[in-house]
């Protein structure tokens, strides 16, 4: 009977794998912005002291904003300019490498945090302050103002 439940998990995590490899470029950045975003969050709750401190909380936090920075700009192949209620900007394509750049700069700046992982809630405060600024200059330039 185990085997069989363990089994049964194997096919729905492959489903759930090959749904994930199938989406469209467009889906899987808005993904990882969003998963940007709720590490971010969970950031700023605990620099606002909305949330006590909990360094697993950070380090998780940190960890997911490196890997999804470092694999954002796979996600924008030629011909997804546009779909999927893009905010891509479309000189994301005319200075790819700037772009890349900026996201292996968020990604850099998540590793030193993680190398370190800040202590406490003003450390996490300071924290926010550079990721902030490293997350502002490229939605300054890369996003599509609404």
């Amino acid at each position: 009977m185990r085997l069989e439940s363990l089994a049964l998990a194997v096919a729905i995590g492959c489903l759930g794998m090959s749904v994930a490899v199938a989406q469209e470029p467009q889906v899987v950045r808005q993904e990882q912005m969003k998963a940007i975003g709720q590490s971010m969050g969970a950031l700023g709750a605990i620099a606002k002291g909305e949330k006590p401190y909990d360094a697993a909380v950070v380090q998780t936090a940190l960890e997911g904003i490196s890997t999804n920075a470092k694999a954002f700009p796979d996600q924008f192949p030629a011909g997804t300019e546009t779909g999927a209620e893009t905010e891509a900007a479309p000189v994301i394509w005319e200075n790819m490498a700037d772009f890349a750049a900026k996201a292996e700069k968020l990604g850099a700046a998540a590793d030193t945090l993680l190398a370190s992982v800040p202590a406490d809630q003003a450390g996490v405060g300071a924290a926010m302050k550079t990721l902030g600024a490293t997350c502002g200059d490229c939605h300054e330039i890369y996003r599509v103002k609404r």
